[in-house]
């Protein structure tokens, strides 16, 4: 029936291929999207099955948007998102520019450098928990023997030192994804404006900021757009590690959200929160589109 459709009308063949794809995204994609936006709308509680008939508008927004319970873990979310996108481009920078100045062992050098980036985030939470705890940790245990510190350090349970210890392990499995884009703009950037800054008489500090630095740029944009979904769903490395504690002094949006629907069963209210978090990750990339776009405009990409 297939071929003999495709064989009196041909323009129907993409539309026909399409189709599987089409159909596994409708029940993966779209039906969760319009059943969670649904629930969003109502008092839907897990507990209470019938609460998901009860459709009261607005109404889980406008509580969360005079709610300061949600938006302190919002703010600690969006200032998580950039020390962690700021610190991750800095590192990635950094190590994108010492790996392409090796002329020996580079490309075992450039797989070593992807290994972070393929442990499950899960895998560095319990990691990075055992490194960071003050009994039986790496860290507490490597410090004391040296003397540099004579009492266990409560890495995971002060509330400045957990976010710190969240942030060091976010950018310790997420960095080389920034040094990876950065490395292949660099393999990429044509060698004749540096030469011709070379004769210019320009030093290494000058050529780096007027001339490599701008044509990283777009490709730094494109990572920091990959990592803010990545960071603002941020879930797995804080459940494990501090489970949003010291009296929720590390929760996170995606935290809360998990606790909000599953621990306290109310799922239209979790519903609204993710909703918003989308949002929020809609707004960080669009925000580095749009310095994609200026980037490239400002290198000639876009004319």
């Amino acid at each position: 029936m297939i071929r003999a459709l495709t064989t009196k009308r041909p323009e129907m063949t993409p539309f026909l291929l399409l189709t599987p794809a089409l159909i596994t995204m409708l029940f993966v994609v779209a039906l969760p999207l319009v059943f969670s936006l649904w629930t969003s709308l109502t008092p839907y509680q897990l507990t209470k099955p019938q609460t998901i008939y009860s459709f009261v508008g607005l109404r889980n927004y406008t509580r969360l948007l005079t709610d300061p319970g949600f938006w302190i873990p919002f703010g600690r979310t969006v200032l998580f998102l950039t020390i962690a996108l700021n610190l991750e481009f800095a590192f990635g920078l950094g190590i994108a520019l010492l790996i392409n100045k090796i002329t020996w062992g580079q490309r075992g050098l450039r797989t070593i450098m992807m290994f972070p980036m393929m442990f499950s985030p899960i895998l560095v939470g319990f990691q990075f928990k055992f490194i960071f705890n003050d009994n039986i940790g790496i860290l507490n245990n490597a410090l004391q023997s040296l003397g540099l510190t004579d009492q266990a350090i409560p890495w995971l349970v002060d509330a400045k030192l957990a976010m710190f210890s969240l942030l060091f392990a976010e950018i310790w499995m997420s960095t080389s994804v920034f040094a990876i884009l950065l490395l292949a703009g660099l393999f990429a950037m044509p060698r004749d404006p540096l030469e011709a800054a070379k004769v210019d008489g320009c030093n290494a500090f000058q050529t780096f900021r007027h001339i490599t630095l701008p044509f990283l740029m777009p490709f730094a944009y494109i990572a920091m757009t990959i990592r803010s979904l990545d960071v603002a769903r941020a879930y797995d490395i804080v459940k494990v590690m501090t489970g949003g504690g010291p009296a929720g002094r590390t929760e996170l949006l995606w935290t809360m959200i998990a606790r909000t629907g599953y621990e306290n069963a109310k799922m239209g209210q979790a519903n609204a929160m993710a909703y918003i978090s989308t949002v929020l990750s809609i707004l960080f990339t669009w925000y580095f589109y749009r310095k994609l776009i200026a980037a490239r405009r400002f290198m000639g990409g876009v004319q």
